[in-house]
């Protein structure tokens, strides 16, 4: 089974969509019977030789992201096969807009339909080209891939597409050994791009209410890339009561990610609606408390080994920390089952679940034709 997988998302900064697309292309390549391709294009950024991508055949142009992406969503053109130069039996995009090829069936990743609700708080061809074309687009796939149940309702819902078509692969942990027991010390940590719909305006009303009420609460640590919605957030951090109490940190690089949640006595992921939340299994992945919104997927993710909240509710989500911080056996229970459920989340199931949807998608394509 000859793939070519998008790779661009995980050139630079491998947060969400980046960090799937990479660990999938990992999984992959230790089935033996898929060929993988993994093609990047970028005027600026260079694919970057990696050892856990050692064996897939690698496709580096320079060609502009933004120029590429005009021709591939609004033209169809140029087919994969001749910016790839080979054949291929399944091109798989990593975001919801087709990766046209002349003879192979096509698969796209939903991870969430945000851009829908809120354009306005997506950028460049995201805003420009997901809601004026995601619907054809999706109908035009032969297999839809989604991290979670709510996403695949979503996409059936709102996109009119049967759910027949549509293949849910859900996201692995991390190999990471839980640590031994929770810190004494340390931080609340949120993790995650500094965005509305994350809800961080909300996380520091509630913080603000936590060190009101208790003033030896732990910090409060955000890592994730700022936009330019954040600098509002940024400038009441630095002002009382919040000054000297959270520390926003930007993004944290793949190789650092573990080693800042081992030293976090938290998570707090508040957000209005996640497609998956990767942060929330790979804090439970440690064996950190998870504390996260009731809404989306992460219900879902998190099952009983967290405390869900009402995102809209800053005092449930202050409450919620505080128990957290001030029940040690309550934590530590938290943390078993995090620990226990992360464990059933394994990227070889995924690669599986995928190349389950890629041979539906052959199938559908042969059809098709």
């Amino acid at each position: 089974m000859r793939v070519l997988i998008d790779y661009r998302p995980a050139l630079r900064e491998r947060s969400g969509a980046g960090e799937y697309t990479h660990q999938l292309a990992k999984a992959l390549m230790a089935r033996p019977t898929i060929d993988l391709t993994l093609f990047s294009s970028s005027w600026k950024d260079r694919f970057k030789p990696s050892t856990e991508l050692a064996g897939a055949h690698i496709v580096d142009r320079r060609v502009p992201v933004s120029l590429l992406n005009f021709a591939w969503h609004r033209v169809g053109w140029p087919p994969a096969e001749s910016l790839a130069g080979g054949s291929f039996d399944v091109t798989h995009s990593s975001h919801p807009l087709i990766l046209p090829a002349k003879h192979a069936a096509y698969v796209i990743t939903i991870h969430d339909l945000n851009f829908l609700a809120h354009p306005e708080r997506t950028r460049a061809e995201v805003r420009r080209d997901y809601p004026a074309l995601a619907r054809d687009h999706a109908h035009r796939a032969d297999r839809i891939i989604v991290p979670s149940a709510f996403t695949a309702g979503e996409v059936e819902q709102q996109l009119g597409v049967e759910r027949a078509k549509i293949a849910v692969c859900p996201v692995g942990a991390p190999p990471w050994t839980p640590r031994a027991r929770l810190p004494r010390e340390g931080y609340i940590l949120f993790v995650g791009t500094l965005e509305p719909r994350k809800n961080v305006a909300g996380l520091l009303d509630a913080y603000e209410r936590l060190i009101a009420a208790k003033t030896d609460a732990p910090d409060l640590v955000l890592a994730g890339k700022v936009t330019d919605e954040a600098l509002e957030w940024l400038k009441r951090i630095e002002r009382a009561p919040l000054k000297g109490h959270v520390r926003q940190i930007g993004y944290v690089d793949p190789s650092r990610t573990r080693a800042l949640y081992e030293d976090a006595r938290l998570l707090v992921l508040p957000s209005f609606e996640e497609g998956f939340g990767i942060p929330a299994l790979e804090a439970m992945t440690v064996g950190v408390p998870v504390v996260a919104s009731r809404r989306g997927s992460l219900p879902e993710v998190l099952g009983d080994a967290g405390t869900l909240i009402e995102p809209d509710r800053p005092g449930d989500i202050a409450d919620a920390m505080a128990h957290v911080l001030a029940d040690a056996a309550f934590a530590e229970a938290c943390a078993a089952r995090g620990r226990a459920r992360a464990s059933a989340f394994r990227w070889e199931t995924t690669a599986g679940h995928v190349q389950d949807a890629y041979r539906d998608a052959m199938e559908a394509h042969a059809r098709r034709r």
